[in-house]
Formats: C-alpha cells, sequence, structure tokens
C-alpha cells in the first residue's frame, strides 16, 4: 500500500462536511463529491457549506469538488461515503468507473433497503469488494460538535489493521482522538442499530416520559443491540465500549441527534410524513428500522428485541404510540 493515498468524499451532507473538515487538517488534497452544483460553487466563493455546518470555513485551495460521482473515485484511492443509505444505491447506480482495487469505508449509518444489507456487506456482495478493502467509520461523535472542533472520539474498523491505522491517522486532530477496531461487521451494525433505540428515545420524550424511564429505556437498549449483534455476527466483543454503547448514548440524548428529534416529533403526534417533510435533514433510523426488523424475523431463533419491535409498529403499522410504549414499560427491567 502506498504511503501517499488520495481520499474522497462522497456526500453533502453534515456528516460528509464534517469528514471533510477532518480530512483537510491533515491532508493536501481531498475530492469531495456532492450532486448539488449550487453548493459547490457557493463552497468556492464563499468558503463554507450553504446548506450544512455553514459555520465550518474550509481552505478551498485543499478541496478538489465536483459533482461528477465518477471523478472522485477515479481519481482517489481512498473512498469516503456518507451518503444517506436510503439513497446509496441510486448514486452508485450513476457510477461507470470500477471500484476495483478501491479502498471504501463507509460514515453511513444504516442499511441499505434495496438489498437490506449494511452498507460494507453491500460492497462486498453487490460490488465483489473483499472484505479487507472495507472499513466502517462510527461514532460517538456527532458532526455539529465537529464544527465546533469539541473533543470528540472516532472508531475505525476494518480487517486490515494497516488500513484502519492510515484512515484514522488522516481523521486525528486535536480535537478528533481516534481508535481502531477490528469489527467491522459488529461496529457498522451498532451504528444502525442505536439509530432505532435513539427515536425510541425521541418516542418517549415526545410522550412525556422522563429520565428515569430514559435511563432504563438505554439499558435494556444496549442490551437489546448487544444479542441482535451477536446473532448476526458473532465474536468477541466488548459491547460497553464508545463504538457500541458510546455512540447509542450520545446519539439517544444529545440535542444534535437528528434520529431522537424524529421520535420526539413522533410522540408529540406528527405523523411519520410530516416529520420527515418537517425536518431538512434524513433520519436514518426510519429506514433502519424495517431493514432490522425484518432481517430478525428471518432468523429461526429470533432475538429478543422489544424496543425495536415497537418502534417498528408505531413507524409501519400507524399504532399508537401512546399504547404501544405503555405495553413496551412492562417488558423493560
Amino acid at each position: 500500500m502506498k504511503k501517499d493515498l488520495q481520499f474522497a468524499v462522497l456526500g453533502g451532507g453534515s456528516w460528509a462536511t464534517a469528514i471533510v473538515k477532518m480530512l483537510t487538517e491533515n491532508s493536501d488534497q481531498v475530492y469531495w463529491y456532492m450532486r448539488n452544483e449550487d453548493a459547490i460553487n457557493h463552497i468556492k466563493t464563499q468558503k463554507h457549506n450553504p446548506n450544512y455546518l455553514s459555520s465550518v470555513e474550509f481552505h478551498t485551495e485543499k478541496l478538489n469538488l465536483t459533482s461528477s460521482i465518477d471523478i472522485a473515485v477515479k481519481h482517489s484511492d481512498v473512498l469516503i461515503f456518507a451518503i444517506p443509505s436510503a439513497f446509496l444505491n441510486s448514486e452508485l447506480s450513476n457510477l461507470t468507473t470500477s471500484l476495483k482495487d478501491k479502498i471504501i469505508f463507509s460514515a453511513i449509518k444504516g442499511i441499505v433497503p434495496e438489498t437490506g444489507l449494511i452498507v460494507g456487506e453491500h460492497f462486498h456482495e453487490k460490488y465483489d469488494i473483499p472484505f479487507e478493502n472495507i472499513g466502517v467509520i462510527t461514532g460517538p461523535c456527532h458532526a455539529e460538535e465537529v464544527a465546533l472542533e469539541r473533543l470528540s472520539y472516532l472508531t475505525i474498523a476494518c480487517a486490515d489493521k494497516s488500513k484502519a491505522q492510515l484512515v484514522a491517522k488522516h481523521l486525528s486532530s486535536e480535537y478528533i482522538k481516534t481508535k481502531i477496531s477490528d469489527d467491522i461487521i459488529g461496529t457498522e451494525y451498532a451504528a444502525m442499530l442505536k439509530n432505532i433505540y435513539a427515536i425510541a428515545a425521541g418516542i418517549a420524550h415526545g410522550l412525556g416520559y422522563g429520565d428515569n424511564f430514559q435511563s432504563v429505556l438505554m439499558s435494556n437498549a444496549i442490551r437489546e443491540m448487544k444479542r441482535f449483534i451477536k446473532r448476526v455476527h458473532h465474536m468477541k466483543r466488548n459491547i460497553n465500549n464508545s463504538a457500541y454503547l458510546g455512540d447509542l448514548l450520545v446519539t439517544g440524548y444529545s440535542v444534535f441527534s437528528r434520529n431522537r428529534m424524529f421520535g420526539n416529533m413522533i410522540g408529540k403526534g406528527y405523523t411519520v410524513k410530516s416529520a420527515m417533510m418537517e425536518m431538512s435533514m434524513v433520519a436514518e433510523g426510519y429506514y433502519a428500522t424495517k431493514s432490522a426488523y425484518q432481517l430478525n424475523q428471518k432468523h429461526k431463533k429470533k432475538s429478543k428485541t422489544p424496543i425495536m419491535n415497537a418502534v417498528y409498529e408505531i413507524l409501519y403499522e400507524n399504532k399508537n404510540a401512546k399504547v404501544v410504549f405503555q405495553k413496551l414499560t412492562d417488558k423493560l427491567d
């Protein structure tokens, strides 16, 4: 593996913007793909993303901005995908450049709806990318706090330790601390599941439940996460590590959490459609809930997932949130 690798970030949202900010701290050039031509022109002239994390000022001489996914992929060695999972398949359908020999890291916290796979598995099965060339970037870390340069932590997971270390090095700074992991499947499932539990936390808050119940909900959520991940990918892991429990807590409690915000609106009586229309950002947990629920139902011996089931019933079966959570409280301990 050559030392000076070219990085590309694919996506134009808040997390993509935060990752570009991190990379430009350590790289001379970063390719940045986004579809929005107006946003690209704005960044070139005004040095900030007009739609997300507008307080971040970029050194534009370090950016190769493009609205062509082919250009970004062709000229880069390491591709960091930060496109919402619901739109990843359609974005990749525009790609004509080969992904062969590319190192792919996912900063996406969700499941690809068309395949029901987490992003790493999607690239492995659909594009024949070996797992040693696939990695995951996970928290606990909110893009908004990266913009403010508040101390944050990232976990970089890859089967190839050297590639994990390489990406960790390029993302590290005075305000970003990194650690590496070889649990690529487990960390990615955790990053997806915590969004579902954050929606549950938001629904509870919207319904008027207090901090005492929230603590019980989060305690049960981490155990539910452990059971689910163990079922889909059994290996030795400490579920209390930051990539699992830490990411769950920050997503479940933070005011920056779009999934908690979405759940809060549902708890207050918004329909799913009206809540999604009012939010300017995608709540990954909405799509993840259906995929994770269906995945669990396929197993002969299903994991015990009362919280996930409750969120699914509210979002996809249009059941009354108050009634569902009243029943849920009897299933928690």
